[in-house]
């Protein structure tokens, strides 16, 4: 019997997860009373039921009595109910934005601003968020990314860490992306754009991946940097990071950042269990 209490901020993708798990075959119940979430929990685990993997959907819909949720977790490990718990994030700037696309309004601000409300429910929830089996940041989530990482978890029932890493090439002369949290310069490697052959290739290229990586610099910058990136994921997700950006730019964000964004993507997706996601920012471009 599989137990999962689905929750987190409202915005996040929480009913997405929950169609999503419905479609693996879960039977899947939202926004139950407060008081009925332990009958439910006791009646869904019980033999009888017919049902062998169960989804609640719980959120601050429920009011501020959310935090009541709490004695019903405790209630539920007394009687030996086990359960996961999967947390549903995304920062403030893209609930905002999600919000006001949607032109919805947020349940603790029916007639005040979405700031605040998403302010007040991220406090309401945090205590939920600290006892989270799993959290999935969606900021930068398309919904087959959240569906791989849900099936990865809930279906397959591989080994998940709460990280998904993006790796981002981008073109310094157009900005660092403000999600960044770290950033490589690659500028000082040679520059394809200056070679007629290949200025109107980009680095998803053959040609060009071999141009950029001809040189003993580039080579040992690129096993550097993965020793660095190898290093830290094991220590980022001790502080309990679960959204990490690592953003690789050069000049225009074609060539170098592109090539080197490849290579990363390569070796973490053969030498890592995380979540991993590859985008170039400047070629709109990206893949799993």
């Amino acid at each position: 019997m599989r137990f999962v209490i689905v929750t987190g901020m409202s915005g996040a993708g929480k009913s997405t997860a929950l169609k999503i798990l419905e479609d693996e075959g879960y039977f899947c119940a939202d926004n139950i009373p407060l008081p009925l979430v332990e009958k439910f929990a006791e009646l869904s685990v019980m033999q009888e039921s017919g049902h062998d993997k169960v989804a609640l959907g719980v959120d601050i819909r429920t009011g501020i009595e959310i935090e009541g949720i709490q004695h019903v977790l405790e209630c539920l490990v007394a009687k030996e109910v086990s359960y996961e718990i999967l947390f549903l994030d995304a920062r403030d700037s893209v609930l905002l934005k999600r919000y006001k696309e949607t032109r919805r309004s947020h349940p603790l601000a029916r007639n005040g601003r979405i700031e605040d409300g998403i302010l007040r429910e991220r406090e309401a929830l945090q205590f939920l968020k600290k006892q989270a089996d799993y959290i999935l940041d969606t900021s930068n989530l398309l919904t087959r990314e959240l569906r791989s990482a849900i099936e990865r978890i809930f279906v397959n029932s591989q080994e998940y860490r709460n990280i998904y890493i993006t790796i981002l090439s981008f073109g310094f002369k157009y900005g660092i992306p403000a999600d960044s949290d770290l950033v490589f310069d690659v500028r000082f490697l040679p520059n394809p754009y200056y070679i007629d052959e290949l200025k109107h290739k980009t680095g998803q290229d053959r040609e060009v991946q071999e141009f950029v990586m001809k040189t003993d610099t580039a080579r040992r910058f690129l096993e550097k940097l993965e020793d660095m990136v190898e290093f830290l994921l094991p220590n980022y997700v001790a502080e309990g990071k679960n959204q990490l950006v690592i953003s690789i730019g050069c000049t225009g964000g074609q060539h170098r950042s592109v090539t080197l964004a490849e290579k990363l993507y390569e070796y973490l997706g053969r030498h890592t269990e995380y979540g991993l996601r590859l985008e170039h920012r400047e070629m709109r471009t990206q893949k799993r």
